[in-house]
């Protein structure tokens, strides 16, 4: 009996190996399930912050699913939001999916989509979106032309086709609703979140004994993490350096991992000269995932990031900053939310959290619930394709 076979269509953005996005876990676990997977994408790939290019057209890659990269016909400019993609169609013929998976409507060919999907109705599309008015929408252009105009067009061009609209975050299913204005009906959350394997190596004492030694944290230190892209958008981070070392207490470590712009790093380095703080630099995405394990708390004050779900599935207690349409995070009392920029309100939290055992306790307990597996990726992809 042939597999079923599923091909996602990743076009909106860079898509790079080895990393630990969605477009990357996705794939994966849809292959533990036993599906035969193929992923077509662009040329574009991350390379050191920047946009770089992969020149391969085909390939197989780390976890054994066939990539077909694409030629952008436009070649002009790397950064125009308007691409359009070389043998899209007859690619599609080729692969033959039973399920596509589309990542973005936020690209022109959804044309193409829409002309594959007409002649192959039997196909089961799906459609997830990674927009929201943190990221995207920013201003009256991008709002009104691009957002409620151009690609509200693509949306609602492939939404009779489309069997589920994903949005992976609360913020971003609003996104569908109020701007593209897609029935409520076809649009459901599906969250991001953490690689299986990578957090049960992490997870086991051996782990989280050898972080802690390499870093000098004792067994009774309180353990505190914060990092990611360190920037304009996440300055609070020198907020929490402050907030701890102010709190003089030699038995509290911050680790702060990351990379950090050029105009921030003097105060970052400055910062991490007290003996409470220090600062690792980019760390790959294991290492991540040993520290989140490690530590007693995570704090995350800035802008959200996908680590945020990486810590739920890891069970760690999380101080993290309100957004509204990003509190799915919370499971029942495994985190607690940041209203204010303020050293005051972060200090008040930490000192609640650190110096009052039951509190943490309490939150250690309700981070361990058994609905941190929801952000699991073997229970994400059989979500999204239905199952």
């Amino acid at each position: 009996m042939n597999k079923l076979k599923i091909t996602h269509v990743a076009l909106c953005g860079p898509v790079t190996d080895n990393m630990a996005y969605q477009d990357n876990l996705l794939p994966k676990y849809h292959k533990k399930l036993g599906l035969d997977v193929s992923m077509i994408t662009s040329k574009y790939v991350w390379d050191k912050g920047s946009i770089g290019i992969d020149y391969r057209d085909f390939y197989i890659n780390e976890y054994g699913i066939k990539t077909i990269r694409l030629d952008n016909k436009f070649n002009s400019n790397i950064n125009s939001k308007f691409k359009k993609y070389h043998n899209l169609y007859e690619i599609l013929n080729n692969e033959k999916p039973d399920i596509l998976f589309v990542h973005g409507v936020q690209f022109l060919d959804i044309k193409t989509i829409v002309k594959y999907i007409k002649v192959n109705p039997q196909v089961k599309l799906y459609v997830d979106n990674h927009a929201d008015f943190s990221n995207s929408a920013t201003n009256w252009v991008s709002k009104n032309i691009l957002h409620k105009n151009i690609w509200k067009k693509m949306a609602k061009m492939i939404e009779p086709y489309t069997t589920k609209f994903y949005g992976v975050l609360p913020a971003r299913v609003d996104f569908l609703e109020n701007i593209y204005n897609l029935p409520k009906e076809k649009v459901d959350l599906l969250v991001m979140g953490a690689d299986d394997e990578k957090v049960k190596e992490a997870a086991t004492q051996e782990s989280k004994t050898k972080v802690r030694e390499h870093l000098n944290i004792k067994k009774d230190d309180f353990m505190i993490v914060t990092g990611g892209k360190i920037d304009k958008a996440k300055r609070q981070v020198l907020n929490l350096m402050k907030v701890v070392a102010e709190l003089k207490d030699s038995k509290v470590k911050l680790i702060v991992y990351g990379s950090v712009i050029p105009e921030m790093k003097e105060q970052v380095n400055y910062l991490a000269e007290n003996e409470s703080i220090e600062y690792i630099g980019w760390i790959n995405n294991d290492q991540s995932y040993q520290l989140f394990s490690a530590a007693d708390l995570v704090v995350f004050p800035g802008r959200h990031s996908v680590y945020w779900e990486q810590v739920v599935a890891m069970g760690t207690p999380m101080v993290v900053k309100y957004w509204n349409g990003t509190t799915h995070i919370d499971i029942g009392g495994n985190c607690e939310f940041l209203y204010e920029d303020t050293e005051e309100e972060l200090s008040t939290v930490l000192k609640k959290i650190i110096y009052n055992p039951k509190n943490y306790d309490e939150m250690l307990q309700n981070a361990q619930k058994n609905k941190r597996t929801d952000f699991l990726y073997s229970r994400i992809a059989e979500k999204s394709i239905g199952h």
